[in-house]
């Protein structure tokens, strides 16, 4: 579990670094835990990931990479939108993602990579759950992009680059159908997981899940 929380942590860092000089600490113990003291001034919690911008220190993915996309929405691609509506569209998402979208898909991840990698039995129920789970998010992500390209408009933004870390593993999982059926879904995560930026970091040697 801790590597996969890792890997995670990792990309959505690596997907915005390319901006910063600032300093990810991704050190853990096998249960996803640091316990240096060095690392706990900076992360009472003792989970990754943590980063020091400076004399600033930030702890938790999601408030990050919205730090990260605030900094930095002068260069390069604005993931936050331009207007206070399209902000509203993209937290909006991203709430869906944190609390729909990201349980059910790190569920898989963990009952079938994780334990097929510890040798540890799944737990059937809990995949089929998830999976239904899954599908239902997908359904409402079909409708909402047969009307834009994106999530949170016709413009690309932390909303989309949030699902790209676990939704990778799908193909690994043998469960990429839950989105080739689906046709805008489909479009969308070509579209997303083809971005240069996005390729140049889920090329590079991840984590091994061990």
């Amino acid at each position: 579990m801790a590597q996969i929380l890792l890997q995670e942590s990792m990309c959505w860092f690596a997907s915005l670094r390319r901006r910063s000089n600032s300093r990810l600490s991704p050190s853990i113990s096998s249960k996803g835990q640091n316990k240096d003291p060095d690392f706990l001034n900076l992360h009472l919690l003792e989970f990754v990931p943590v980063i020091q911008d400076g004399d600033y220190t930030l702890f938790e993915s999601r408030a990050i990479i919205r730090y990260y996309a605030e900094k930095y929405k002068s260069q390069g691609t604005d993931l936050l939108g331009k207007s206070i509506e399209e902000r509203g569209a993209v937290e909006q998402w991203l709430e869906v993602e944190a609390q729909n979208y990201h349980p059910a898909i790190y569920t898989l991840a963990m009952e079938i990579l994780f334990a097929r990698k510890k040798g540890t039995p799944s737990d059937a129920k809990a995949i089929e759950e998830s999976e239904k789970k899954l599908g239902k998010v997908l359904g409402i992500y079909e409708e909402r992009l047969s009307k834009s390209k994106y999530l949170a408009g016709d413009f690309f933004s932390l909303a989309d680059l949030s699902h790209l870390p676990l939704t990778k593993y799908l193909a690994d999982m043998g469960k990429m159908y839950l989105i080739e059926e689906r046709k805008h879904v489909k479009a969308w995560w070509n579209d997303i997981s083809n971005r240069p930026s996005w390729k140049n970091v889920s090329s590079s040697r991840w984590p091994v899940l061990e």
